[in-house]
C-alpha cells in the first residue's frame, strides 16, 4: 500500500501507479457496485486511484473543505460520519461506514461541499479519486452512474438477485411473473364488433378453442368481453336469440393493462376484481393481447384465480384453511421470483381480504344481522395493506343506532357475530390479538358516533395512552359491510387532527421515541432484545420508524390513504417534499419489509415476535450494507420530523 499523509493525495511515480492500479482493481472486484462494472471503467478507476492513509481521529472530509474535491473508497478500518450544520437541531448523529463503502458520494456529484464530518474512527486505508474523474467515469459506466444517483434503489435490485438466486433450486420449474405481457398470453386475440350476432361469436370461439372473444370499436380499441362462464347465465338460462348482437351480453368496460405491464401486475387484477381475462393493449390503446387465468396457472403451480375460487366458493372453514396455506405458497413464489416488498404486501393484503371476506359471509349465515347498518373494521398492518406472511388478527366494528334504547341489543347482536368471526381467522391462521384489538371486544364494537367521539378524546388530550391507541387505530379501512361509514369517520379524523397542531407533535414526538439501531463505532446496534442477543427486530426498529413517520404527515396534509407507501407520496406532493428523498425512504421502507418477509419465509415461523427477528452478522455484506443505508433513511425521515412539528 502506498501511504500518503493526510490531506489531498500525492501523485506518486509510474510503477507506483501501476502498482496501485492493481491493487485497486484486485479490492474493487470484491466489492459492489464496482466489480459489476464495465472493464474499461473498471481500469478507468483503477489507474486515477491512490492509496490514502489517514490515522484514528483525523479528520478526512469536512464542511468547512469547500466543494468536495475526492472521492474515498475504505479499503481497511472504520470511518464515522458526523452530521453537522443546521441538521445539529436534531442531535448529534454518527454513522459508521466500513470495508468496501464510499463517501461523500451526494458532495462529488452535486459538486458541492459535504455536510459531514468523516473521521477516522480508527486507522483507516482509504483508495481516492479526483471528483472530476468520478463525473468522468458517471458518464462512462450506466452501472456506476445508476450507483451514484440512486444509490440504494442500486443496492435494492442487486439485493433482490441475490434472493432470487437463494430462492432458485426451491422454484426453478416457475416462470417469472416479472414478464411483461406482450410474453404471455395470447398474441393473436379473437375479436369481434359490437354488432357481430352471437351466433358468429360463438363459433368463431369454438373454431379457434379460446374462452373468451373480445369485443372492438372501429379504433380496435376494447369495449368489452365475453368468456365461455358468461355464457350459462346470459345466454342458455337468459334464453337469448343467437341472432342477438354480442354488445348485448358482453361485460362492457373490461380490465386492460399495457403490454408493458407485468404477469404480476395481471394476477392482482383478478385477485382484487375477481375476474378470469386481462385484455392487453398497445400504447395507443389498441387490442394486443389476452391473458386467462389459464395462461398464468401456467407460471404458478398453485393459480391465484383457483385460490380466489376457492375462497369464494368454500362451503366451510376446513376449505378457507387450505386457501390460507395456498397463500402463503403462492406468496413464496412470488418472493422467490424476485417480486418487490410492496408489491407483495399488496397481494398477500388482497387475497386475506378476500379470506376474510368469505369467513364474515360464511357466518353471516347463522347471525341475524338484518336490518343492521354496519362496517367490518381493519386495523395495524391489515389497515394499511401491508400484511406479511405471520401477522395476527386487529379489527373491529363500527355501526348505526337511531335508537338509543336499541343500542345494546344491537351490539349484543354484533359481538356475538364478531366472536365467531374473530374465532374462524384464528383458525385460518391470523391468531387472536394478544392485545385484545379485535371486533368481539366490546370497547371495538361502537357506533359512528361513539368512534368519532372516541377518535376526538385522543386528538384533544394526546395522553400516552391516546397516542398508541392513535398509531394503532388511525390505520383503519373498510373490510365489509358499509363502507360510506368508515369514509364519514375518515373525514372527521382528518379534519380534527389536522387542525390540532399539538397533536400532531405529540404524535411526531410518539414516532421519535424508537432511534434506528445504527451504532456510532460498530455497523447496529444489536443489544436492545432481551434474550436475543445480536439481533435486531425489524418490525420495532425498522418498518414501525417509517409507519409512523409517514402517518403524521398523512394526517397534517389530510392525506386519505392509510397504505405507507402512498402516504409518503401523497403528503410529500402535497407538502412540497423532495422527490428523491422520498424515493429513497420509500425504497429504504420497502427493503426492511422486504427482508422480514424473507427470513419469516426461510423459519417458516407462523406467530410470535421471533418472526420479525434479524441478525445483521449473519447477512452478506450487500444486505448488511443495504440495511444499515435503509436505517440510515430512516433516521433522515425522524431528522425531518423533529424539524417540521418542533418535536425535540
Amino acid at each position: 500500500m502506498i501511504v500518503e499523509p493526510q490531506g489531498s493525495p500525492a501523485g506518486p511515480g509510474i510503477q507506483g501507479q501501476q502498482r496501485v492500479a492493481r491493487i485497486t482493481r484486485d479490492f474493487l472486484t470484491r466489492h459492489l457496485p464496482f466489480q459489476r462494472m464495465e472493464a474499461r471503467a473498471l481500469d478507468y478507476l483503477a489507474e486515477r486511484a491512490a492509496a490514502v492513509f489517514y490515522p484514528k481521529g483525523a479528520e478526512i472530509i469536512g464542511p468547512g473543505d469547500g466543494v468536495a474535491r475526492h472521492f474515498y473508497i475504505i479499503e481497511q478500518g472504520k470511518v464515522q460520519s458526523l452530521q453537522v450544520g443546521d441538521v445539529a437541531v436534531t442531535g448529534h448523529s454518527v454513522l459508521a461506514l466500513g470495508v468496501g463503502e464510499c463517501f461523500p458520494i451526494g458532495a462529488v456529484t452535486a459538486q458541492r461541499p459535504s455536510t459531514n464530518r468523516y473521521v477516522a474512527a480508527s486507522d483507516v486505508a482509504c483508495f481516492v479519486v479526483a471528483a472530476a474523474d468520478v463525473l468522468t467515469l458517471m458518464e462512462m459506466s450506466p452501472e456506476f452512474n445508476a450507483f451514484c444517483t440512486r444509490y440504494i434503489a442500486t443496492l435494492l435490485n442487486q439485493s433482490r438477485e441475490q434472493l432470487q438466486l437463494l430462492f432458485a433450486q426451491q422454484a426453478s420449474d416457475q416462470q417469472s411473473l416479472s414478464s411483461p405481457l406482450f410474453q404471455v398470453g395470447s398474441r393473436n386475440p379473437i375479436q369481434v364488433s359490437r354488432d357481430t350476432p352471437l351466433r358468429q361469436a360463438l363459433e368463431i370461439m369454438s373454431r379457434a378453442h379460446v374462452g373468451s372473444v373480445a369485443v372492438v370499436d372501429a379504433a380496435q380499441k376494447p369495449v368489452g368481453i365475453l368468456t365461455r362462464a358468461d355464457l350459462l347465465d346470459r345466454v342458455v338460462l337468459a334464453e337469448v336469440a343467437l341472432d342477438t348482437p354480442i354488445a348485448e351480453v358482453m361485460s362492457g368496460s373490461p380490465y386492460c393493462l399495457t403490454e408493458h405491464a407485468s404477469a404480476y401486475d395481471a394476477m392482482l387484477a383478478m385477485a382484487a376484481h375477481g375476474i378470469r381475462h386481462v385484455l392487453v393493449v398497445d400504447g395507443e390503446g389498441r387490442l394486443s393481447g389476452v391473458v386467462s387465468e389459464r395462461d398464468l396457472f401456467a407460471l404458478q403451480r398453485i393459480g391465484l384465480t383457483r385460490i380466489r375460487q376457492a375462497i369464494e366458493q368454500a362451503p366451510d372453514i376446513g376449505n378457507l384453511q387450505q386457501a390460507a396455506r395456498d397463500i402463503r405458497q403462492l406468496a413464496f413464489n412470488l418472493l422467490a421470483q424476485g417480486v418487490g416488498a410492496e408489491q407483495l404486501t399488496q397481494f398477500i393484503s388482497t387475497l386475506n381480504d378476500a379470506l376474510t371476506h368469505r369467513i364474515l359471509e360464511q357466518n353471516l349465515e347463522h347471525h341475524d344481522l338484518y336490518g343492521i347498518d354496519w362496517c367490518w373494521l381493519a386495523f395495524g398492518s391489515e389497515g394499511r395493506n401491508e400484511q406479511t406472511f405471520s401477522t395476527d388478527q386487529d379489527n373491529g366494528i363500527i355501526f348505526v343506532c337511531n335508537d338509543f334504547s336499541d343500542k345494546e341489543m344491537l351490539k349484543m347482536r354484533l359481538l356475538e357475530f364478531a366472536r365467531a368471526v374473530n374465532a374462524d381467522l384464528d383458525r385460518c391462521g391470523f391468531s387472536l390479538c394478544k392485545g385484545n384489538i379485535m371486533a368481539s371486544n366490546p370497547q371495538w364494537c361502537l357506533t359512528l358516533e361513539e368512534w368519532q367521539e372516541l377518535f376526538e378524546e385522543w386528538i384533544r388530550r394526546p395522553q400516552p395512552d391516546a397516542l398508541l391507541n392513535a398509531s394503532i387505530f388511525f390505520d383503519f379501512r373498510p373490510l365489509y359491510g358499509q363502507s360510506h361509514l368508515a369514509d364519514r369517520l375518515r373525514h372527521r379524523l382528518l379534519d380534527h387532527a389536522a387542525d390540532n397542531p399539538i397533536f400532531l407533535r405529540s404524535m411526531a414526538v410518539n414516532g421519535l421515541a424508537v432511534q434506528p439501531p445504527l451504532g456510532k463505532i460498530r455497523d447496529f446496534v444489536t443489544d436492545l432484545e432481551a434474550g436475543h442477543p445480536g439481533a435486531i427486530d425489524l418490525k420495532k426498529y425498522g418498518t414501525r420508524l417509517f409507519v409512523d413517520g409517514a402517518r403524521v404527515y398523512a394526517l397534517a396534509a389530510r392525506v386519505y390513504q392509510t397504505n405507507t407507501v402512498l402516504r409518503l407520496r401523497h403528503a410529500g406532493a402535497r407538502l412540497a417534499f423532495n422527490a428523491d428523498e422520498i424515493d429513497g425512504i420509500i425504497e429504504a421502507f420497502n427493503y426492511i419489509q422486504l427482508l422480514r418477509l424473507r427470513q419469516q419465509q426461510l423459519d417458516g415461523v407462523e406467530g410470535g415476535q421471533g418472526h420479525n427477528l434479524i441478525y445483521p452478522d449473519r447477512l452478506n455484506e450487500l444486505d448488511r450494507r443495504i440495511l444499515k443505508e435503509a436505517f440510515r433513511q430512516a433516521r433522515k425521515l425522524q431528522q425531518k420530523l423533529r424539524l417540521d412539528f418542533q418535536a425535540g
